[in-house]
């Protein structure tokens, strides 16, 4: 290996190691963030009617998926910011509370190494 492709191999390792991100990365998603549910809380009788949940963060992408308590909602993006599904009794048979997160499958087209996608910290939806 040439050592100048060695030192910039080593330089980089180094320097990620710092929290600059890695430039061999370029397609690896961050892992999303997630911010906001609106409305929380929502009413059982909301729900009923088919409630939409709007679900707000960073590092959404096409692919970013809501998931409640577990299992995977039929998601629009609508931004790289927000997320929407509906809420029905299917969901939610009861009043109560679900946890909610956004999760992002990898994008690791060439990026061995690299972190990529994930699942995002939970927010807890509250319906009354």
């Amino acid at each position: 290996m040439p050592k100048s492709v060695f030192a910039l191999v080593l330089g980089s390792m180094l320097l990620t190691g710092c929290g600059v991100k890695n430039p061999f990365c370029d397609s690896a998603r961050p892992k999303p963030v997630l911010t906001a549910l609106a409305p929380n809380p929502v009413t059982f009788d909301q729900i009923q009617q088919g409630q939409v949940l709007t679900v707000t963060g960073s590092h959404f992408y096409a692919s970013s998926l809501i998931i409640w308590n577990g299992g995977v909602l039929a998601t629009t993006v609508v931004s790289g910011t927000e997320l929407q599904t509906t809420i029905t009794p299917t969901e939610m048979p009861a009043p109560g509370t679900a946890q909610i997160l956004v999760h992002t499958p990898a994008n690791l087209a060439g990026d061995l190494g690299c972190n990529s996608g994930g699942d995002s910290k939970p927010l807890t939806l509250t319906v009354t």
